[in-house]
């Protein structure tokens, strides 16, 4: 999602869960084609980054999946395929909703989950995983500065959630890393990728986290679907039943413009 100043919501409520490591190197490993293809960050190509405390990129890790360092945005299912990605979760509120919504209209999306959400709510990650979804990284405390703050942090917010994803979902690694904010760094990508997770980005913000009503929402996603196919959602940080409303607008809306829905490349 855009911005949010500093460490952001969950940066405040989760700090206390920042001291946990918890990487499940020998879990099972979702594997896919890697894609050449890709955004890069305002950092520029990935360089040679020093190792960190916490991790090496570079050295692929337990199995991981090779994937590209650059930033994903487009689907695997082409010029007229959509991703569906949802952020911030998992809530006990809002998850099920928006899982209800996507099962009604036959829709996979890519959940990127907050570490200490997955792991209070592990039932909810299974049930993602259970409905044939795919998870996505979304660090531990959710610092939106996390591109300003040293390797060692970076390492730590990246890998600490995985490890938390990973456990809660019964051992189902994240298939991608989404930095808060998109403050990704030449080493946060090549540290994620040497895990198998595919760094990730955004083509349309729906903005539906400012609240700003579901009808503006489903007309942000119809005014920018044309910008590119991965589009913003969340199901935590508040009230989302605007999300939930406009999700059951947008999904076959997009499906009468001809568009199928996909998973971002690998």
């Amino acid at each position: 999602m855009a911005r949010h100043n500093g460490r952001g919501w969950h940066g405040r409520v989760l700090a206390a869960a920042l001291g946990v490591t918890a990487v499940a190197t020998a879990a099972s490993v979702w594997t896919a084609q890697a894609d050449p293809s890709g955004g890069g960050d305002a950092a520029g190509a990935a360089g040679r980054p020093a190792a960190s405390a916490a991790g090496t990129p570079g050295a692929q890790g337990g199995g991981a999946a090779k994937v590209a360092v650059t930033i994903a945005h487009a689907s695997d299912r082409g010029e007229r395929g959509v991703n569906i990605t949802i952020d911030d979760g998992p809530d006990p509120t809002w998850t099920p909703q928006v899982l209800q919504v996507l099962r009604e209209y036959g829709v996979k999306a890519t959940f990127c989950m907050v570490g200490p959400q997955a792991k209070a709510h592990p039932d909810l990650v299974k049930a993602v995983v259970a409905a044939g979804h795919r998870l996505c990284d979304h660090t531990v405390s959710h610092d939106t500065a996390m591109d300003h703050k040293s390797e060692a942090y970076q390492s730590q917010q990246i890998l600490d959630a995985e490890g938390m994803i990973t456990e809660a979902s019964g051992g189902v690694r994240p298939m991608y890393y989404r930095a808060p904010g998109g403050a990704f760094t030449p080493y946060s990508r090549s540290l994620a990728a040497s895990h198998g997770m595919r760094p990730l980005g955004w083509n349309v913000d729906s903005k539906d986290f400012e609240r700003p009503g579901a009808a503006a929402i489903v007309a942000t996603v119809k005014q920018e679907i044309a910008n590119g196919p991965t589009v913003l959602f969340h199901d935590a940080g508040g009230d989302r039943s605007q999300t939930v409303a406009a999700l059951r607008e947008v999904l076959p809306w997009l499906k009468q413009q001809g568009y199928s829905f996909g998973f971002p490349v690998r």
